[in-house]
This record gives C-alpha cells, structure tokens and sequence, in this order.
C-alpha cells in the first residue's frame, strides 16, 4: 500500500484525490492546504491540516500548488523522509528536498469536468533512481500511460502543450465569439471541433492541415479580413494564415 499526502486543494489536487479513491493499494492518508476553507470538501473522506508540522508519515508527497508556491512550499518540507513530487510542467526538478520528483499528469484540469485518468499521460522524474519504482507503481494505479520525462524535456512538452491546448482553446474562443456577434449558435462547430481534434491524434497535423492559408486561397484571405473589426482578431488571422503558406512554401 502507498500512502500518499497531497498538499493543495485545487484542481489538480481534487483530481488527483478522486483518481488515487478509486485505486487499489493507494491510500490517501492526509490532504493539506494553508485555507482551512478549501479542506471542507475532503474532510468526509480523509484526514486533513492546515499546519505543515501536522503532516503524517507517508510514502509520497505530493505538491499541488500554483507553480511560482512549489518550490517556497518544498523548502519546509526538507525534514521529510518520504518522496516531494510536484505536479508541474514548467517546474524543474527541486532540490529542496531529501527524495526530490516530479509527477506530473498532462492535461488540462477543472473542478467541474470529470476525467478519465487511465487516459491521462503521467510523467515522472525522480532524484534517486532507487525512488523511480514507486512513483511508476503510484502512477500506473490510476494511468495507463505512464512516462520517463526528464525537466528539460518536460520544459518543452508544457510548451508544446500550451500550443495544443491553451492556445487551441483561445481560438475556439474567437470563433465562439464570432458565432455570437452573428447570431450563430456555437455548436454548429461542435462536429468540426471533434473532427479536428480526432485527425490531429491519428496522423502528423502538418498532413491534414486544411483551409484557404493552406491552398493560398488569396480571395478568401482578403474577404475573411474585411469581415474582422476586431484589431486583434486580424493581426492573429494575419499572422496564423501567414506561417501555415510559409510552412508548405508558398509565397505570400
């Protein structure tokens, strides 16, 4: 059995709390968080504190705080003698601890959007090597893909996932945005959304990128700018439509 004290209630700490519920030879024997407030929702369910001298013994810390909080939070809990793992992607490998790591699930978390956490990557990177079985063991409990990610290399997959989710979002934002200065409802691009997500994790996006930028469709261009009053909305039409001709070397 792992015993696991999780430090933050928010929604990576919630997440996490509901998956490792539901997994077999996990218990989580302790959530801390500095809001005695925010503990209320997991006090039916496990023990709880607001004071870090009151941390129980456990087989693994985990910290699931704001990124620029990790690192002030880890520096108290030096006397630990279990594994300090983080849950940050932009957040290198601390050395604040005794048994420093990292375990960090991509994806994109809210409180009110259930997950399915099997399918959900987990990146790992530990101090010890010694320290790598366990949190493997941790992670599979609840993932089925379960990854060796060193910092530097998970520096530039929280990039990569900025570009593929943060990014992406924002769009489907503008055109929701779009939809609603027409009167249009949104969720005529519910099918479209899916669909372009869907061949995007199929196949190379480069190979099924699609639209006017793509076949240099320069009428269309024009007449998709005319229709932006939006100052920032064009620039960012203008500069996306830009580099994908540049990307299949067209000229503009």
């Amino acid at each position: 059995m792992i015993k696991v004290v999780i430090l933050g209630a928010g929604n990576v700490a919630t997440h996490f709390f509901k998956a490792f519920k539901k997994a077999e030879n996990v218990e989580v024997i302790q959530v801390y968080n500095r809001s005695e407030a925010s503990l209320e929702v997991f006090k039916s369910n496990t023990q709880t504190t607001s004071d870090l001298a009151q941390l129980k013994n456990a087989d693994v810390f985990l910290v699931c705080v704001k990124d620029d909080a990790i690192e002030a939070l880890i520096s108290k809990l030096s006397h630990l003698d279990g594994i300090v793992a983080h849950s940050s992607g932009s957040v290198p490998l601390s050395t604040s601890a005794k048994r420093n790591a990292v375990f960090y699930p991509l994806q994109t978390f809210s409180k009110q959007t259930e997950v399915n956490f099997k399918e959900i990557p987990i990146c790992i990177e530990t101090s010890a090597a010694e320290d790598f079985p366990v949190l493997k063991q941790l992670a599979h409990s609840i993932s089925e893909k379960v990854f060796e990610i060193s910092s530097e290399q998970r520096k530039k997959l929280h990039l990569a996932a900025v570009f593929a989710c943060n990014f992406s979002n924002y769009m489907y934002s503008i055109a929701e945005d779009l939809c609603n200065q027409n009167e249009v409802p949104f969720e005529v691009l519910s099918a479209l959304i899916k669909e372009t997500a869907q061949k995007a994790t199929l196949h190379s996006p480069k190979s099924v990128q699609t639209g006017p930028a793509k076949r240099n469709d320069q009428a269309t261009i024009k007449q998709h700018l005319a229709q932006l009053n939006n100052a920032d909305y064009k620039e960012i039409y203008k500069l996306l439509t830009q580099s994908i001709i540049q990307q299949d070397g067209k000229k503009l």
